[in-house]
């Protein structure tokens, strides 16, 4: 008898572990869709972030190159990630590290050199994870604070969804902080596009209809679209000032033009100038925090998505660790030698997984989308953010769910584990949040007589966390 070739879908399927990880193709495409559309935003949030500052010579990027560079980066190393790691998460430019470098660092330095400090940073990264180092520190973590971080990151990206959409805002007062809409009613169109799109996808969801948030993004924007075409709401900030009415970054209208040519001139343009500039110990404390802010972000949002995606067994780990650090780890060389900034693994991503993504045929579906944004910019435009943040607190439900999984009965765990959970979203950052977890466990447990059951590792990392924290009297130290 004679054996036939098994086809291309097999191969796949095998390739890719589709059935063995409880997939198929179909939800695999659907997911890599979902996670594009809640990611795209990066494509045009990315170059005004960076686009809008003048470095310390008075020097700025080009929007339109960033747009092209941020679309072919995020591209590239999503599909590299899936091909080598086989995880359904994307990577783009982080808004931690994007907005730390516009703020802080180009202040200082120029923006090539900035990038050059990026670059250095991936490369520590690589090496980090090349040597095991960054895998044992992320097998010394305890389960608890693995779940606690999953915990945290849906409350954050809830938060984030909410933000978004203008149904938090902040209150301008120093107490509260934060408030509901404007004036703590609702009262914009686009917060109420994003409140029927979270109805939509909730019931969807609870009906458990296949391509839920998919559905519920498409629905919505047709909505959004609708809605701008009859009431003209236009963007939250014009050329008259800001309009707190408007649609919070895109908005949701049908592009003239669809088809637009990448200029990639930023490829390459960066240098190592920095410590010439501003001095060896000032620009090692700037690599310092760009290592630690990357390394942990990162770090902790692996946890919670291979947490939320079902792929951790007993301890926490998961499959192909140390291949998905090291793609992370180059993804902020590719970044800064892009001039997109650090590349890392995007908490977006959840949305993905929320809708059955289990393997990396999500991320190659999810990068070819991004390498074809840089030829369909505008049509990019087209899902106001709104709606993504409507997907984001659905997902959000969803991670937050695995709390039931924490023993809340000895409260030298409870006190670190809500700790990290809290303060992600209060501080708008994971590294924060896995930070004062850390050094809280170490010395919670320590002095309750747990001192033995704490690893050496994570002694360390908890003291290197308290050096990030202190970091801004530690530079006005080195200035002075």
């Amino acid at each position: 008898m004679t054996q036939t070739k098994p086809g291309f879908g097999s191969r796949i399927d095998r390739f890719f572990q589709i059935t063995e990880r409880g997939s198929t193709p179909g939800r695999e495409v659907r997911g890599g869709l979902v996670t594009f559309m809640t990611m795209a935003y990066i494509v045009i949030l990315n170059p005004l972030i960076l686009g809008g500052t003048d470095d310390v010579t008075g020097g700025a990027l080009d929007g339109q190159q960033l747009a092209a560079v941020t679309g072919l980066t995020a591209g590239v190393m999503t599909i590299l990630f899936g091909l080598v790691a086989n995880l359904p998460f994307g990577l783009a430019a982080g808004l931690g590290i994007n907005s730390f470098l516009a703020v802080s660092v180009v202040g200082q330095v120029t923006w090539a050199e900035a990038m050059g400090l990026v670059v250095i940073n991936g490369l520590i990264i690589v090496l980090l994870s090349a040597t095991k180092l960054r895998e044992m520190i992320f097998k010394a973590v305890p389960a608890p604070l693995k779940t606690a971080i999953t915990v945290g990151i849906g409350l954050f990206i809830a938060f984030i969804g909410l933000v978004d959409a203008g149904f938090v805002r902040s209150s301008g007062a120093a107490s509260p902080p934060v408030q509901l809409g404007d004036g703590g009613s609702v009262t914009t169109i686009p917060t109420v596009i994003f409140i029927l799109g979270l109805l939509i996808m909730g019931v969807l969801m609870a009906r458990k209809v296949r391509g839920a948030l998919l559905i519920g993004i498409l629905v919505t924007t047709v909505l959004a679209v609708i809605a701008e075409a009859i009431f003209k709401i236009g963007p939250s900030f014009t050329a008259d000032g800001p309009n707190p009415a408007g649609w919070n970054l895109n908005v949701p209208t049908l592009p003239e033009s669809i088809v637009s040519l990448p200029d990639l001139g930023l490829i390459g343009a960066f240098n190592f100038g920095a410590f010439e500039r501003i001095g060896w110990l000032a620009a090692i404390m700037l690599v310092f925090t760009l290592v630690f802010t990357n390394f942990f972000d990162a770090v902790g949002t692996l946890t919670g998505l291979t947490k939320e995606a079902g792929l951790q067994d007993d301890k926490g780990n998961f499959p192909r660790l140390k291949s998905a650090l090291i793609i992370e780890g180059v993804g902020a060389v590719a970044g800064g030698a892009t001039s997109s900034s650090s590349n890392t693994i995007f908490i977006d991503s959840a949305a993905g997984v929320g809708e059955g993504a289990r393997t990396g045929l999500a991320n190659v579906v999810t990068g070819i989308l991004f390498l074809l944004a840089m030829f369909f910019t505008p049509l990019t435009q087209v899902v106001p953010l709104e709606v993504a943040g409507a997907a984001l607190v659905v997902v959000g439900v969803l991670m937050v769910s695995q709390i039931r999984f924490i023993d809340w009965t000895e409260f030298s765990v409870g006190l670190p584990v809500f700790l990290t959970i809290v303060v992600m979203p209060l501080t708008y950052s994971i590294a924060n949040g896995i930070g004062v977890g850390f050094i809280s466990w170490v010395i919670v447990r320590a002095l309750a007589g747990k001192a033995r059951e704490i690893s050496p590792l994570l002694w360390v990392v908890a003291a290197g966390f308290l050096v990030y924290f202190a970091r801004g009297p530690i530079e006005m130290l080195i200035g002075a």
